[in-house]
């Protein structure tokens, strides 16, 4: 599977909402980017509790949603072209139903590997100045994803983005979301067990699914 790649795109950080800083105003660039552990050269995060580090290195959102949320929030500039949600890569041909947990793919010449989906939060609402975008994020899994680092390496628009190994196609970046951010961990009891075998699951979502098998006796 061979994706081109129609965009590699960088941020700084800077004023966003009063005092409170972010990096999600992201654009495109032409040159090679160096690719490493913590994302890429030149990209920032305001608030590395949240955004960044090794399992949040670089973030991919699909361009195939941008014509749905046209449909959703009408005419908005910020959807004429990709970074809207703060990504670092914009494809076309991928999505979260064909995306899966620890899918390990060639970024350019890096090696890199799914880590976890999106959870939005509410800068996309104060982003696009519109109620209801991080809800519809999470209702429709329209979500993006994580990739972490593997091997180092450079990309840039133009190279493809190559699946090179799929360990879990049993967890599909849609379903991942829906059972741990989107309400279904109640009936998906052996799914929530399942999922503590699968060492590639992000930090964080692993204390999210220990506390949600806690919840409910999937320990």
């Amino acid at each position: 599977m061979e994706t081109p790649i129609l965009a590699v795109l960088l941020g700084k950080s800077q004023p966003f909402r009063g005092d409170e800083p972010s990096a999600i105003g992201k654009l495109p660039v032409a040159d090679a980017v160096v690719v490493g552990a913590m994302g890429l050269a030149g990209d920032e995060q305001a608030d590395r509790t949240v955004h960044g580090g090794i399992d949040k290195a670089i973030h991919h959102y699909p361009a195939d949603h941008y014509d749905w949320w046209r449909g959703y929030l009408g005419d908005v500039p910020l959807l004429d072209a990709p970074g809207a949600f703060g990504e670092n890569i914009s494809t076309e041909g991928l999505d979260e139903q064909n995306v899966f947990l620890g899918d390990r793919f060639r970024l350019g010449s890096a090696l890199v590997e799914v880590t976890q989906a999106r959870q939005p939060c509410w800068k996309l609402d104060h982003r696009f100045q519109a109620k209801g975008v991080m809800a519809q994020v999470v209702k429709t899994r329209r979500t993006g994803w994580y990739y972490r680092v593997l091997e180092p390496g450079e990309v840039r628009a133009g190279d493809t983005l190559d699946l090179v190994e799929r360990p879990y196609p049993e967890w599909s970046l849609a379903s991942l979301f829906a059972l741990l951010i989107g309400g279904e961990a109640k009936d998906r009891v052996a799914d929530l067990r399942a999922l503590g075998g699968v060492p590639v699951l992000a930090g964080t979502w692993k204390v999210r699914r220990a506390k949600l098998a806690e919840q409910f006796g999937a320990d």
